[in-house]
């Protein structure tokens, strides 16, 4: 069966490409091809696809672009048969226990394999450890599909190098990682994903290399920002400014610029995970990798304590105090929550009776409330406050005047006793130390 003609049906038009999961990865995928080739988007969230049949784009990955993008968008799994070019591009979330949940990319296999055309080859880009392609879906495409992988069909991998909210990084202007089960499907697939990547495309050698990458590429930027947030604790203990000592430390040519912050979203609070777990798996414990990630993942907590202990020395009782949390979404300017790290400076003022209020316009509240039971309220509808926590750097909170800022406080409060947390580190220190307000950063 011949699949070095997949290119070439898809640029003439005889042939159509799909794609498996219309989230923050898969939907800018199908609107970018769309531009050039036939795309069916598929997901099993009806609502979702009826959004996007709307224009309306609750991603906010790809704007107004949803109005004129000719994806066939659709719940109907069926249509899958019309293509010959598959991408699935479905979550990889973590377990309670932080082992890898595989439950979404083996039920897009399922789906995959009980409409799969003979002569198709399938790409996943779905974040998952070495192996799994090879070893947990095409097994159950095969059952599924009843057609041998290698023969019938075949099958690559390219991890998604999206980073949502970004509007410079975007998925055309990043170099994507390609692979194939051999050399056909390899060259193919590269050829494909050259119709929209601008900025090129890198084959390595085989599938298991090219899951690698993605989750160690993410496991070093993990430990990266895992080193800043345990220099932001000691700073903190030492009394001096992180920022600063950050920024004195960047005049220097190998700096390598991270900053501390909270870790979350769906690939640098995830991804490490994965590695780890198929570490684990072949008897090697992770010294570095695991320990970076509690660090991450105490974040939340060590800014919800800084809070407390601002509060105490400002004279208030917590318990009694009024705590405005601005920002839940995992990062700034997009209106992604998956594994928001805010959840956690929530959940430990909640330990101490403390019931924040929280803001974001960005957010999506009925999801904020379905995920975290949090509900997000309208900016202009939060109480003045004794404490603000700044959570995330959206650009409506980082343009904020001392002035604005303040405003956000009891009327009834001095300024030495309105509590400011900067979690971001937005604003100048002269300023804030010239509000008057008791200020911490991170």
């Amino acid at each position: 069966m011949k699949f070095d003609t997949i290119y070439s049906g898809l640029i003439s038009g005889k042939e159509k490409l799909a794609l498996v999961g219309l989230g923050y990865v898969g939907m800018p995928i199908a609107v970018e091809f769309a531009k050039h080739i036939n795309v069916i988007g598929f997901d099993i969230n009806e609502k979702r696809v009826n959004e996007y049949r709307n224009g309306i784009d609750s991603t906010n990955e790809v704007g107004e672009a949803i109005k004129k993008t000719t994806v066939d968008f659709t719940a109907d799994p069926t249509r899958l048969r019309e293509a010959r070019f598959i991408i699935v591009a479905v979550p990889t979330p973590v377990k309670e226990d932080n082992s890898p949940d595989l439950a979404p990319v083996e039920g897009a296999s399922r789906t995959v394999g009980q409409n799969l055309t003979p002569g198709t080859i399938v790409v996943f880009e779905s974040t998952v450890y070495p192996g799994v392609t090879e070893d947990i879906c095409i097994p159950i495409i095969e059952k599924e599909s009843g057609l041998k992988c290698g023969v019938d069909w075949k099958i690559g991998y390219s991890p998604e190098r999206i980073n949502p909210g970004d509007r410079v990084h975007t998925l055309t202007s990043i170099r994507k990682v390609v692979s194939g089960m051999d050399a056909e499907s390899a060259t193919e697939i590269q050829k494909v994903y050259d119709i929209v990547i601008k900025a090129g495309t890198f084959m390595v050698s085989d599938i298991k290399t090219a899951e690698a990458v993605k989750v160690v590429e993410n496991s070093q930027r993990d430990i990266n920002i895992a080193f800043m947030n345990e220099i932001a604790i000691i700073c903190d203990r030492l009394k001096i400014d992180t920022a600063e000592v950050l920024a004195g430390m960047n005049t220097k040519w190998n700096a390598l610029g991270f900053k501390p912050g909270l870790v979350g979203g769906h690939c640098i609070g995830v991804d490490p995970y994965y590695l780890t777990n198929a570490a684990e798996k072949l008897g090697y414990h992770s010294q570095i990798i695991l320990n970076g990630r509690q660090v991450n993942d105490s974040m939340g907590a060590f800014v919800a304590d800084a809070a407390i202990k601002q509060m105490i020395e400002a004279g208030m009782a917590p318990k009694k105090a009024t705590v405005v949390i601005l920002g839940i979404t995992f990062k700034e300017n997009c209106p992604d929550t998956r594994n928001s790290k805010v959840v956690d400076i929530i959940n430990r003022l909640k330990e101490y009776e403390i019931e924040p209020i929280v803001t974001d316009a960005w957010a999506d509240v009925a999801v904020a409330k379905q995920e975290y039971g949090v509900d997000v309220i309208p900016f202009e509808e939060i109480p003045n406050a004794d404490c603000v926590i700044v959570a995330v750097g959206h650009n409506e909170f980082r343009s904020m005047s001392m002035m604005q800022l303040k405003a956000l406080f009891k009327n009834d409060i001095a300024d030495e006793e309105k509590v400011l947390i900067d979690v971001k580190s937005l604003y100048r220190m002269d300023e804030l130390k010239a509000s008057g307000m008791r200020f911490w950063r991170l």
